[in-house]
């Protein structure tokens, strides 16, 4: 085993809450520990919400333990009723297994599925939805206590507006998960975000009472801004991980554009860069901060999206706003249809005949989109028109 693993979650400041510090910390150090997250299928993409969740899992595989990545396929026909104040809509069954396809394309880029401690994926739905609730009543219910249920931060927000008896089920469930998983994988630690406190402690005590085995909690901190805002959060919406949701570039432009107090936290939980770089990027809060934020955008948007990618994003970032190799000029054309038109207008190519070559050299980009049709149409009235590294426009269309 390397370094224990807890030393370097603590370093970069993701743990919130442990319980049996000293014993999970022990156990971490000598062997080989199952352990679990949960991420609700509820859209077809993860977000920057979960990416924390990801880094967490990465830091742990690497350490030589072992990722169990439960997917809620039953819960999710509920809905988790923390941080929030109103009722999760259900979802279908193929809808739910569509969202899982979706996330282990994006997961595959943080989590090794292959080789000695590979990570695996579960669905809860496959014990939850044919439960025999008279059974479970008797066998998982017994062991919970309303009063203590309803001094739960997640159950109390939601006393003053409603909270229907469906939700309510919800922590029994997720501590179901958390025992099947114990009993089936021999999984003795659930990981999550704080918002998940009382559910994931509520697993650990079952299991601790039904086994009679060990079993531990951790959650992080939630990533959120400096004035207690979730990050992750656009005018648009959320912050996605699948480019067709968020695009490379709009991704590279949200971490090259957070608060200048928030740079060094965020590097040191999403990024894999060493503790002492973060530490001397972030040394100066003056303008020199902002070599970190494009550090930390950069590094982010690689992650997730790959070297080239993320290369393309910090050269148009550059050049959009001065300080690369090129400034961006804005040029009005009229009467365009598509992208070659554009081209020509804009005198980036002599003829339709070059336009049409350089696009099928592939040398052509509209915002961060490699054109590869030479009919395509404008995306918009309003686009950067690159030529290569050194060429850059911004297209305004009449």
């Amino acid at each position: 085993m390397s370094k224990n693993v807890m030393d370097t979650l603590r370093e970069r400041g993701f743990i919130k809450q442990t319980v049996f510090e000293d014993e999970l910390y022990e156990k971490l150090g000598k062997e080989s520990v199952p352990f679990y997250i949960g991420f609700d299928p509820t859209a077809d993409s993860l977000h920057v919400g979960h990416f924390m969740q990801l880094i967490a899992m990465h830091h742990m595989q690497q350490a030589g333990h072992k990722p169990i990545i439960l997917i809620g396929g039953g819960t999710a026909m509920i809905g988790d009723p923390s941080g929030r104040t109103d009722m999760r809509s259900m979802m279908t069954k193929e809808t739910i297994r569509h969202n899982v396809e979706c996330f282990k394309k994006q997961m595959a880029r943080f989590i090794d599925f292959e080789g000695e401690n590979a990570a695996i994926v579960v669905d809860n739905g496959d014990w939850l939805l044919n439960l025999n609730y008279v059974d479970f009543l008797r066998d998982i219910g017994a062991h919970f206590s309303v009063n203590r249920m309803l001094s739960a931060e997640c159950f109390k927000q939601r006393l003053e507006r409603g909270l229907s008896f469906l939700e309510f089920n919800y922590m029994l469930m997720q501590a179901y998960d958390f025992l099947v998983l114990h009993q089936k994988y021999g999984c003795s630690l659930e990981l999550g975000g704080d918002d998940q406190w009382s559910n994931i402690l509520a697993g650990a005590n079952l299991i601790r009472i039904k086994e009679q085995k060990p079993a531990f909690a951790m959650t992080f901190t939630l990533l959120t801004t400096s004035d207690g805002k979730k990050m992750g959060k656009t005018a648009k919406g959320a912050v996605w991980l699948d480019e067709n949701k968020t695009t490379p570039y709009e991704f590279y432009q949200y971490w090259r554009n957070i608060a200048d107090e928030d740079v060094e936290k965020c590097l040191n939980l999403l990024t894999f860069l060493p503790v002492s770089e973060i530490k001397e990027l972030c040394a100066h809060k003056d303008e020199r901060i902002n070599k970190a934020k494009e550090v930390l955008a950069y590094e982010l948007t690689k992650e997730v999206h790959g070297e080239e990618k993320a290369a393309l994003a910090q050269s148009q970032a550059k050049a959009a706003f001065g300080g690369g190799e090129a400034e961006l000029l804005t040029k009005e054309i009229e009467g365009a249809q598509t992208v070659v038109d554009a081209m020509v207008l804009a005198g980036v190519a002599k003829s339709k005949g070059e336009a049409r070559r350089l696009i099928e050299q592939g040398g052509v980009s509209v915002d961060d989109t490699k054109v590869t049709d030479a009919n395509m149409h404008l995306p918009a009235k309003e686009f950067v028109l690159h030529k290569g590294k050194k060429v850059h426009l911004k297209i305004l269309v009449k």
